[in-house]
């Protein structure tokens, strides 16, 4: 077992030497697509986390009808509470919407209202789903609701803010797999020609015996080392320039919250450099199913 291990390793080691700008470049183009795919997987993460931060802070506004009586706000509380889509209700007095007002305006804009005791603002009630992409449903279950004058939650940049959510996320797939797929073939075009120029020595192998996988393990090891490779350089590079990119960000465009790199940035990089010794392993594999066949 240690003498078969041992031959793998070092008809791996020579395949690579021995054909080291073909390695290298396979290396180097799988490197550039794991880091084009491991930086939109990063892009992805932040849309997403920015998304659901923006998501976070949407709530419904419903205005209490000027004409239902002040005891019936509670009930209505109530009522509101029990919506099995309702996370969070809120009642807001006029006199509290008053003074936010003011200090989102300036205490001139609302002098006048104060001065001879109008309030044009009603009471209102400020809820939150459980789920953020469940606002547009319960409004419409606010709006037909007793005493309920209007609800409004910013429907066109609410919507409009979903449905581009849900539209990264598929491009981002999308996008990903078919990077995946162009490193496999990448990798799997780079060991069929290893394989083909040892095409008769492979033949010479299994005439005399060999059984598959001990012609199979040299190039089986040799795309586990190029894959493995062509990830490492990628990981290496977005570990460090994702730290200075949210260095950059917290200290020149603080209102652009990144995810933390401690976060994401390992748990990115398992994945680049797992999915690069697959693909590397499985373009192996595919590239000599036809060379094993004698």
């Amino acid at each position: 077992m240690i003498r078969s291990w041992a031959y793998y390793l070092t008809e791996t080691l020579h395949s690579i030497l021995r054909n080291a700008w073909m390695s290298f470049a396979s290396a180097g183009a799988v490197a550039i697509t794991l880091f084009i795919l491991g930086s939109f997987m990063l892009l992805n993460v932040n849309v997403e986390y920015l998304t659901n931060q923006i998501k976070g802070q949407v709530e419904i506004i419903a205005y209490v009808d000027e004409q239902l009586p002040e005891a019936e706000v509670d009930r209505l509380r109530v009522a509101l509470i029990r919506l099995a889509r309702v996370e969070e209700v809120r009642f807001v007095p006029r006199q509290e919407a008053l003074r936010r007002l003011k200090e989102d305006l300036g205490a001139e804009i609302v002098a006048g209202f104060e001065a001879d005791g109008r309030n044009p603002l009603r009471n209102s009630f400020e809820i939150r789903t459980i789920i953020p992409e469940d606002i547009p449903a319960v409004a419409a279950e606010l709006q037909v609701m007793p005493g309920i004058a209007r609800v409004d939650y910013g429907t066109a940049v609410v919507e409009q803010l979903f449905r581009f959510t849900g539209a990264v996320k598929w491009v981002g797939l999308f996008f990903m797999a078919g990077l995946a797929m162009t490193a496999l073939l990448l990798i799997a075009n780079t060991i069929k020609l290893t394989v083909a120029a040892r095409s008769t020595e492979i033949m010479i192998m299994k005439y005399v015996g060999a059984t598959e996988w001990f012609v199979r393990w040299p190039f089986l090891l040799e795309g586990l080392a190029l894959g493995s490779f062509g990830a490492l350089v990628p990981v290496l590079a977005l570990i460090y320039l994702y730290g200075q990119a949210v260095t950059m960000a917290q200290a020149y465009l603080s209102f652009l919250p990144l995810v933390p790199p401690q976060e994401v940035i390992w748990r990115t990089s398992s994945i680049l450099l797992v999915l690069g010794a697959t693909i590397g392993g499985a373009g192996s594999l595919l590239s000599m199913r036809r060379f094993l066949k004698v």
